[in-house]
Formats: C-alpha cells, structure tokens, sequence
C-alpha cells in the first residue's frame, strides 16, 4: 500500500514518518509513505499557494491549480483521493477498513480559510475527524494515515486488531498489568485466575458494561445489547 499526503507544511511529517509502526512497516516493504509539497506546483516564482475569496470574507483561500497540479503528478488509475474538510463525511473505523485495502491513497489537506471548492470534483470523497476546526489537514491526514496503516496486514499482530474499540461494535474491555495490587488497586480476580473461558466471559461483559456507560449509542448501531 502507499499513502499520498498533499500538503503546504510538509514538516509537519517528519516525526510522523519516523515513528515505529510506519517506519516498520516502510522497511518491510509493507508500506510505501510520501510527502508531497503544494508550494512545489505554484506558478510564479513566489509559488503562492493562497489567495484572498472571491466575494470577500476574512482570510485566505487555498488555490485549486497548485493541488490538481500536485494531484496529477502522484494519480495513477488505482489512486483513491480524500479531501480532509470539515463538510466531509464522519471518519469511523469502518471507512479505516475500507480504506485500507486501497492501493494507493492521497490524503489533500486544506489550510488557511479553507480550500477553493473546485478541488472536491478531483476528490473521491470528503472526510472529517470531527465536529470542530483545525488550522489546517496535516493532522487530519496524520490521523487517518495511521489508522489505516495498522490495519495493513503485517503491520501488527491480527489479534491486536481484532479486539480493540469499535472492531465489534464495542469499546475495548479494560486493561490491567503489574502490580496486581497498586495502593490498594486491585486486578479483578478473574484475570488472575487462569481460567481463559471466564476471562473472555469477564471481557466481553466489561467491553458491554463501558459502551452501556459511555457510548450508548454504538449499542443501538450494532444491535450488541440485544444479543448479551
């Protein structure tokens, strides 16, 4: 798989890039991740890559020819492209799914006041992480990028995958390691026990009883309360 960010702050990347899992996955030939400049595609030799909107309003507008041109330059037939906007569509760990078995994927980020509205017909879809503003995608894309690559097979142990929040419908059960007894914090008795039947009973209780509390409303996506 390879992912595709286009950007006006490419140093955002750096860290990013270098962290375990993706650098990792890079070397193992798992995964192929680039960086791609805007500013590298602006005509002029100031390579502006904003401009003030048409009709007024405050702030600067992200330009529609730098980014195409950058998205032409990484397309190919197999290429699938998100916007990062906040008028796109909720970002879950369903659409991580399905966008990991994408072959290459280009991750557009809007900067400034937004971005000329003309970029979205060269997108396949529009995407948000949530109800609120960033001063830009960069961290949108860091987001999805890395939520996507761990579920790109031999990235990480499928058992990991398998039981982590959302991946049934339900929040990840609790967690527990040494010392069983921290001021006197005790590890459930179960876990202890070594009776491996019980402990998957006592998880899939516990993942129900914290959606129940905290997310009632994946319950009513998934139909899980019924089923307990």
């Amino acid at each position: 798989m390879k992912i595709t960010v286009l950007t006006i702050c490419p140093e955002q990347f750096g860290d990013f890039a270098r962290t375990p899992l993706i650098a990792r996955a890079q070397a193992s030939g798992l995964l192929a991740f680039e960086v791609v400049d805007i500013r590298d595609f602006a005509p002029g030799s100031f390579r502006a890559v904003d401009d003030s909107p048409y009709g007024g309003g405050a702030g600067m507008v992200l330009r529609v020819e730098p980014v195409v041109r950058a998205l032409e330059a990484v397309r190919t037939p197999s290429t699938r492209v998100i916007v990062l906007a906040p008028s796109g569509t909720p970002y879950t760990q369903k659409k991580a799914h399905e966008l990991a078995k994408a072959e290459h994927l280009v991750l557009i980020c809007g900067h400034f006041e937004g971005m000329d509205a003309r970029i979205w017909d060269y997108a396949d879809e529009l995407v948000s992480i949530g109800d609120y503003v960033l001063t830009g995608g960069e961290l949108a894309a860091m987001v999805i990028a890395d939520s996507v690559m761990r579920l790109v097979p031999g990235s990480m142990k499928a058992e990991s995958v398998r039981e982590e929040s959302f991946e049934q419908g339900l929040l990840e059960y609790p967690q527990y390691t040494r010392p069983a007894d921290f001021c006197g914090k005790k590890v459930p008795d179960v876990l202890l026990s070594g009776d491996h039947g019980a402990i998957r009973a006592w998880r899939q209780q516990e993942a129900l009883r914290l959606t129940r509390e905290r997310r009632p409303d994946l319950l009513g996506e998934t139909g899980a309360e019924e089923e307990s």
